[in-house]
């Protein structure tokens, strides 16, 4: 196997030579430089997402889940009361963020297979005027389905309530425009659609609502208030930042503006997804989901029926032909799961699709 494999994963992903390249810099985290690097970042996050004239971007250290963890301490309050709805372990995972902090919550669940309906979270709503904020996840890396955001977004705003968005898995591709969807909060991080490298995760926050959080974080720092009030004053990190990370991210924001942003970005990775998809069903698999409510993100692949393939045989075959997959993440199926976003494009998938009919072969599956 080369050095570097594909990866064929929700993130980390495979990147471009010249984001690498960004990282062979050392930066000193208080020198001007840099200072002017961190407000790129800052300004182009905003800009992907057109959320200049009402939002603020405020980068923080580590994964996804840091930042989400950061933005319910942050933005849901003592005496607030939180709704996510749920239909994958992403969800799920916000449920259990919130508990922890000690945040009052309940969740509103549908099947790994079905989408969040809209309809419903306007009944919930209704019902409950003590529901304060509202959470979901754009698309749920679980299965790779794509929940409806315009129509709850509407819903939510409706009923006059805060909206917390996970766009980890659709930002920086399947468009989300802050300035017509009424989103409080948008969280993403560097290392998936925006095909950056692992490290830093960035919450787009209406100014309003953040300045409303003062002093709501139990956490010196995941404090969103006070990381984005140390932005404003100095242009500093109020820790020791990921430098190489950030100056990865920023280079991967140039290059998604020479794509042609998120719609090229999209294209690209349908194109991905198709000619997998194709590929895999003429071998014998079958999509987890609808083609109704799949993105092409990541595909959920059932396991055969009668076990003559298993997983771990499977992925071990096309780790040493260079291919990298994902095991499932379900509780109803047994599964597994291919990316289709990182700097890949239709060759790659083409070239995957003869790979697993390979591997296939020497594993004696017919």
């Amino acid at each position: 196997m080369s050095e570097s494999p594909v990866l064929l994963t929700p993130g980390p992903l495979t990147t471009a030579i010249e984001t690498r390249r960004a990282m062979l810099r050392d930066w000193g985290s208080r020198d001007p430089a840099f200072i002017a690097l961190t407000a790129e970042l800052r300004a182009r996050l905003l800009r992907v997402a057109r959320g200049e004239s009402s939002h603020v971007a405020v980068p923080l250290q580590g994964s996804g889940t840091f930042i989400v963890e950061a933005a319910i301490a942050t933005l849901v309050g003592p005496r607030d009361r939180l709704l996510v709805l749920v239909n994958g372990a992403y969800g799920e995972r916000m449920v259990a963020i919130a508990r922890r902090m000690g945040r009052a919550v309940e969740a509103l669940r549908w099947p790994e297979d079905r989408v969040v309906e809209p309809a419903m979270v306007a009944e919930a709503l209704r019902a409950d005027l003590g529901i304060t904020h509202v959470a979901l996840v754009h698309c749920e890396t679980t299965t790779g389905i794509l929940n409806p955001l315009p129509e709850i977004a509407a819903v939510v705003a409706g009923e006059g309530r805060a909206f917390l968005l996970d766009a980890m898995s659709s930002f920086g591709a399947i468009g989300t425009d802050l300035s017509s969807v009424p989103v409080t909060a948008l969280l993403a991080s560097s290392n998936k659609c925006l095909e950056g490298v692992p490290g830093l995760g960035f919450a787009l926050i209406e100014a309003a609502a953040l300045e409303r959080a003062a002093g709501n974080s139990p956490s010196l720092s995941f404090d969103l208030h006070a990381q984005w009030r140390g932005f404003e004053a100095d242009g500093q990190w109020r820790f020791t930042p990921p430098v190489q990370v950030v100056a990865a991210l920023v280079e991967a924001l140039r290059r998604l503006e020479a794509e042609g942003g998120p719609a090229a970005r999209l294209r690209r990775y349908q194109e991905n997804f198709d000619t997998l998809l194709a590929g895999m069903r003429r071998l014998g698999f079958t999509l987890f989901l609808d083609d109704a409510v799949q993105a092409p993100i990541i595909a959920t692949f059932r396991m055969p029926q009668d076990g003559r393939l298993a997983f771990r045989p499977f992925y071990d075959a096309l780790a040493a032909r260079g291919f990298l997959i994902y095991p499932g993440k379900l509780t109803q199926a047994e599964t597994f799961r291919i990316g289709c976003i990182g700097a890949l494009g239709r060759r790659d998938f083409e070239r995957l699709r003869g790979t697993v009919a390979e591997v296939l072969r020497t594993l004696e599956v017919a």
